[in-house]
């Protein structure tokens, strides 16, 4: 039998560092798409997130109006891109009160289906899961994902969660 090399199809895009205009993360998208890749851009509401960045450096630079990754996650999903990662810095990491208000706004405006937020953290997708039920979609660590899928089938909960996280499924 031959070894196969594991595939990548999807390239993320991602500018929590670099501000560019809009015009060139399409252009982008264009680009990945024409090597029949799948671009999956990555939106947030905090600028310079990540790393090591404290809280404080990053609550003094501020957040951007959650319309603005609203209208740019619309233009996203017009060109073609599957799915938008939200970026879970200034929603609901390196904050000292999560942005619920800022996710509500995001599964109201854009389809549910077309959006994966970022959940770092098991208390984190706990609160999705409460919040939007089994079939949210959530990027978390290669080492949490038993404990998601547990909670996600009701077998593992905290005491807000355990024994209420139910389905219905003909």
């Amino acid at each position: 039998m031959a070894y196969m090399s594991p595939r990548f199809d999807v390239v993320e895009l991602s500018s929590g560092f670099l501000s560019f205009p809009e015009d060139d993360w399409l252009r982008l998208v264009d680009k990945v798409h024409s090597y029949k890749l799948k671009a999956k851009p990555e939106l947030g509401i905090q600028f310079g997130a990540g790393g090591d960045t404290p809280a404080s450096s990053l609550e003094a630079i501020g957040t951007s109006d959650p319309g603005k990754l609203i209208n740019l996650g619309r233009k996203f999903l017009d060109a073609g891109v599957e799915r938008l990662m939200i970026e879970s810095e200034g929603i609901t990491e390196n904050v000292k009160s999560w942005r619920t208000d800022v996710v509500s706004k995001i599964m109201k405006e854009l389809p549910s289906e077309g959006v994966m937020f970022e959940a770092a953290d098991p208390k984190v997708f706990n609160w999705y899961i409460r919040e939007f039920g089994i079939d949210v979609n959530l990027f978390v660590d290669h080492s949490q994902i038993v404990q998601l899928e547990c909670l996600r089938s009701g077998i593992w909960g905290t005491a807000d969660t355990w024994g209420k996280i139910v389905s219905f499924r003909l």
